[in-house]
């Protein structure tokens, strides 16, 4: 299982790096020469505590904190670091929302769409063993265990469905719900899990919903999860 349980020694940021602040959910940047140590490396990307308390750093600024290579699973984050503010080690609790992207439409045009579409399809449709175990990369990054050992994910199945044009399309439905309601981080971790879905040959989109029924609990979990986390 992919997880540090130790806090690891601190380290000073080697460059200013857009993070998510845990649990609220603010996107900010760490300042360069900010001092942060690493709690878990969990689905590619670090939870790091410092002065600001808890954050989520991507896997694939991996540079920042000095390591030699991005971990296993690391997928770049779609927010941009540069929209968020400055946050030094000093100052992170003041840190003030990020702005949200103001980019209008999409740059992807019509031809596009239907030539990745094309290519998508010459690949066979994943099997649903290939789409769990991309679901067990995501984690909510305050517990070190997976999203499906932690018994989140209700629902995974890929479905052939037309679209309005009439061209089949291969759409990966999830329902999954939260350890609790309000959780400031489920979006992040939904549009992880979509993002992650979305990049296995064969499969066009995926559509990730929260839900409360039924409400989760910690029988949930697996024997696997109930181990790492010290329940059994």
């Amino acid at each position: 299982m992919e997880s540090e349980k130790k806090t690891e020694a601190s380290i000073t940021l080697k460059r200013a790096v857009g993070a998510m602040l845990i649990p609220s959910g603010e996107r900010v940047t760490l300042a360069e020469g900010a001092r942060v140590s690493v709690q878990f490396r969990l689905g590619g990307n670090f939870t790091v505590i410092g002065a600001f308390g808890l954050a989520r750093i991507s896997g694939a600024d991996f540079d920042a904190l000095g390591e030699p290579c991005a971990p296993e699973g690391a997928v770049a984050d779609k927010p941009k670091a540069e929209s968020a503010p400055s946050v030094s080690s000093v100052d992170a609790k003041q840190g003030e929302s990020g702005g949200k992207d103001s980019s209008a439409g999409s740059s992807c045009t019509m031809q596009d769409a239907i030539s990745r579409n094309n290519a998508n399809h010459k690949f066979p449709p994943p099997s649903s063993d290939d789409l769990w175990n991309v679901a067990k990369t995501v984690y909510d990054p305050e517990i070190p265990v997976n999203i499906v050992d932690l018994g989140l994910v209700y629902r995974l199945e890929l479905v052939q469905e037309a679209d309005a044009s009439g061209n089949l399309q291969r759409v990966v439905y999830v329902d999954m719900t939260l350890t609790a309601p309000g959780c400031a981080l489920g979006p992040m971790i939904a549009d992880d899990l979509k993002s992650r879905l979305e990049s296995v040959p064969g499969v066009d989109s995926a559509k990730v919903e929260i839900v409360w029924d039924p409400p989760w609990n910690q029988d949930m979990i697996s024997e696997e999860g109930k181990m790492i986390l010290g329940l059994v």
